[in-house]
């Protein structure tokens, strides 16, 4: 009898730490079942830096690690994140509105384009400016995207009478890069390196190519 009830002892504490290490193993690959979270991360381009009632963690490092493992198995490998649009917009304006000279500012993020409308002090240099607006905004966008600035009259009322498309709306993308041609009558500052043109652009593709003429009249001029 003792030997079964010290056999049985030991099969209970075994259970005990099996599920304790199932509720750890749970804690650690929560959401995804493969993602291992250091710290709770805020949502991308959260505006205020922390959720509300949370002490200010804006100086930890982000680190997320991802394992391909047992636990990985009904990954859906065609989900790509998604961007808020809106919400980069309205921290892209936000950054824009804070440089100095600037008096007004309107941004539209599409899939790939973010177009920055702004009105700044008269006696600013438009180039200098245009090139702090623009690297402004590519501070806080994911890589891929390209940036187009304006400062022409008007083109803050243009835009914004895009918020209500979507990347279905009829014709989007002959309005948007018509847009874009009339942003382009604006400096854009100056290139990002020796592989981009000034809009983030690199050398060849079908933007570059489509809007070169606009380019030459102010980037090969006063704006080099």
């Amino acid at each position: 009898m003792k030997k079964i009830a010290f056999t049985a002892s030991i099969i209970g504490m075994a259970i005990i730490t099996g599920c304790q290490n199932t509720a750890s193993e749970n804690d650690l690959f929560e959401e995804s079942g493969n993602t291992v979270n250091v710290n709770d991360r805020n949502e991308l381009y959260n505006e205020d830096g922390m959720k509300k009632g949370e002490k200010n963690t804006t100086s930890n490092f982000g680190y997320v690690r991802h394992e391909k493992s047992g636990l990985a198995r009904d990954i859906d490998y065609n989900k790509v994140p998604g961007i808020d649009h809106e919400q980069l917009a309205n921290v892209i304006s936000d950054l824009v509105i804070q440089l100095p000279g600037i008096e007004d500012a309107a941004t539209l993020v599409t899939d790939e384009e973010v177009l920055i409308a702004y009105e700044a002090e008269k006696n600013r240099d438009r180039f200098e400016t245009a090139d702090m607006v623009k690297k402004a905004a590519v501070s806080a966008i994911p890589r891929y995207y390209h940036v187009y600035v304006s400062d022409q009259p008007g083109m803050i009322k243009q835009i914004e009478g895009y918020s209500g498309l979507d990347a279905n709306s009829r014709d989007i993308d002959e309005i948007i890069n018509s847009t874009i041609k009339e942003m382009l009558k604006s400096p854009q500052g100056r290139k990002l390196n020796t592989g981009e043109n000034p809009n983030g652009e690199g050398y060849g593709e079908t933007n570059e190519e489509l809007d070169q003429d606009m380019k030459d009249k102010y980037q090969e001029t006063r704006y080099k």
